[in-house]
């Protein structure tokens, strides 16, 4: 949870922190399919590797901040448990999003790209929006979790559960609106046609109210003993 900071300094952390993780997302994607001469698999795993290594960075960088969201699906599990009001909720999202397109132009920057492009990467289907809801399902029950009984760990439980889903889930696992929102407009390994974005949202913001609801019951200190 975010310490005595006020709304400023809050939204400037989660704003550097997506534009961290974004850069990191489409520079390492670039960095991976240039290096790989061809071999999707070792380009998926340099991706893989930079993402979950910068989340946790980032998280035990600007967690005692902000709270280290970086994600609107997750500062929306935050909102249905009260710990964040609506009304910083929504500058949250703002500043998540604009962090994140943020993040893709300093990556195209570095690496010769065009500041912004729609991508021609393909990622649809009822496989994939299954595999986003999963994604962002099991990221934010990682969140809650941690926060609840380990949350000296949440910054590698993160980085490690993202990097797991990279690999068990057929969509990659963005499981992050912004993070796919911004990905929309890089024509590069880690991109996704824009007309795939609605549903990969959608899915995304559903499995972050499924476990919300969840984890409301599974850690409700009025739960039963079992013996019912």
């Amino acid at each position: 949870m975010p310490g005595p900071f006020d709304l400023p300094r809050r939204l400037v952390a989660e704003f550097i922190g997506t534009a961290f993780l974004l850069a990191t997302v489409v520079g390492s994607g670039i960095m991976g399919e240039t290096l790989a001469g061809g071999n999707t698999a070792l380009a998926l795993l340099g991706n893989t590797l930079a993402t979950g290594a910068i989340l946790a960075v980032l998280i035990l960088i600007f967690g005692g901040i902000s709270g280290a969201h970086f994600n609107p699906a997750v500062t929306l599990a935050f909102t249905i448990e009260g710990a964040v009001a609506r009304r910083e909720a929504l500058a949250y999202v703002a500043c998540q999003v604009l962090g994140g397109f943020l993040g893709v132009i300093v990556a195209h920057v570095m690496f010769g790209e065009p500041l912004l492009t729609p991508s021609t990467h393909a990622r649809t289907g009822a496989g994939q929006l299954t595999a986003e809801f999963v994604a962002t399902f099991g990221l934010v029950a990682t969140i809650l979790g941690c926060i609840r009984f380990r949350p000296e760990a949440t910054a590698y439980a993160v980085g490690l559960f993202i990097s797991a889903g990279y690999w068990f889930t057929s969509s990659t696992s963005f499981a992050n609106p912004a993070v796919t929102l911004a990905r929309g407009f890089t024509d590069t390994f880690s991109g996704i046609r824009p007309d795939g974005i609605a549903g990969f949202v959608l899915a995304e913001f559903a499995g972050a109210i499924a476990v919300t609801l969840l984890f409301r019951w599974l850690l409700s200190a009025e739960a039963g003993d079992g013996n019912d």
